[in-house]
């Protein structure tokens, strides 16, 4: 590989419903003065592809649209009377509020959903074109935009994708210092939907960028971007932190039970509220135990009662539990009276 060309599409107008997406697509080529070449790979924002689709929603009710393209939910955070919800989307992802987009729908109030197959819907765009162009190697990208953990900001990731090796499996292979390769495969879908995104960008009406130079484009489909999903057994981040801790007491995010008990929010937070939460889920799975919350030399405190030892326990161990969850401890209580415990809670140390 020599290096990348990365061509942005300009003059691609607003998309409507039933457009013939590839028709456009083709015409703003034109005008960009580009001329699509075999081995190139095609990068198309999903929002326009959603917007021929028809794919709109309510924007008055945001939160239904997010639940109604929602599989399940991984994590969840308030932000003043607004809840935030990271999912697993129809689509297919892992993304915040499912994909569900409110940003750059052409003047309009309503919400943008994202295609519930988008490597059939790229699969579809690249037949369109190939027909169009006679070329034989053509791939299709249709991306989108979400963040990662552990990293600040977002970045473009292929949500579909078509005529395109999807990954770069390494493993069994050899390093540069002949060491062998056990882990590595390149995400290439995601690198090349990246990659045009810094020509395409948010903000200037580029919906399309041709990325050219890889050697990544194929004859025949390919597995398409699901193939790079990560769900059941292969995924070790199925909850948020504070979602596993309640989801093991019983809480699971996104449930009536969880706006019941109280949802973390993302700005910190008062121990006093974060105690609340926690001895809610506690409870739950021992309502025949009372906690009183006091404090003590400026310490938070918790007394807990129960009607047998047993029950005693059982309270106290899911308060133990619930209270990691929100980056509390107690540790074992500090004083026992026949069935009556008082707890000291502190603050888990923060790295």
């Amino acid at each position: 590989m020599s290096g990348l060309t990365l061509l942005p599409v300009t003059g691609v107008p607003e998309v409507g419903t039933d457009d013939d997406l590839a028709v456009l697509l083709l015409a703003g080529l034109r005008t960009s003065g580009v001329e699509l070449a075999d081995g190139d790979v095609l990068v198309v924002s999903s929002k326009v592809v959603s917007k021929s689709l028809g794919l709109w929603a309510d924007g008055a009710d945001h939160s239904a649209a997010v639940a109604a393209q929602t599989v399940r939910v991984v994590a969840e955070r308030r932000s003043g009377d607004r809840v935030t919800r990271v999912v697993q989307a129809v689509a297919g992802p892992v993304m915040a509020a499912a994909g569900v987009d409110s940003s750059n729908t052409g003047g309009r109030d309503d919400v943008l959903l994202l295609p519930a197959d988008p490597d059939a819907e790229a699969r579809r765009l690249r037949l369109a074109l190939l027909e169009a162009t006679g070329l034989r190697r053509l791939g299709v990208v249709l991306s989108d935009t979400a963040g990662r953990p552990w990293r600040a900001g977002q970045t473009d990731f292929a949500l579909g994708a078509s005529g395109l090796e999807v990954l770069d499996d390494l493993r069994g292979g050899h390093d540069a210092d002949g060491r062998p390769l056990h882990v590595t495969a390149r995400a290439v879908a995601d690198e090349l939907a990246a990659a045009a995104d810094l020509v395409k960008g948010k903000t200037d009406g580029v919906p399309a960028a041709v990325v050219r130079g890889s050697r990544w484009a194929s004859a025949d489909a390919g597995p398409g971007a699901r193939a790079l999903l990560r769900h059941g057994p292969t995924d070790w981040f199925g909850l948020g932190s504070a979602e596993a801790v309640r989801a093991s007491l019983g809480t699971l995010p996104g449930t009536a039970a969880a706006l019941e008990d109280g949802i973390p929010s993302v700005a910190p937070e008062p121990v006093g509220d974060r105690l609340g939460r926690a001895v809610a889920v506690a409870l739950r799975g021992a309502p025949e135990a009372g906690v009183d919350v006091g404090s003590r030399d400026g310490t938070h405190e918790l007394r807990v009662s129960a009607p047998s030892g047993y029950e005693l326990g059982v309270a106290v161990t899911r308060l133990q539990v619930a209270l990691w969850g929100e980056s509390l401890q107690a540790q074992a209580p500090e004083q026992v009276e026949g069935l009556e415990a008082t707890l000291r809670v502190t603050e888990l140390p923060r790295t």
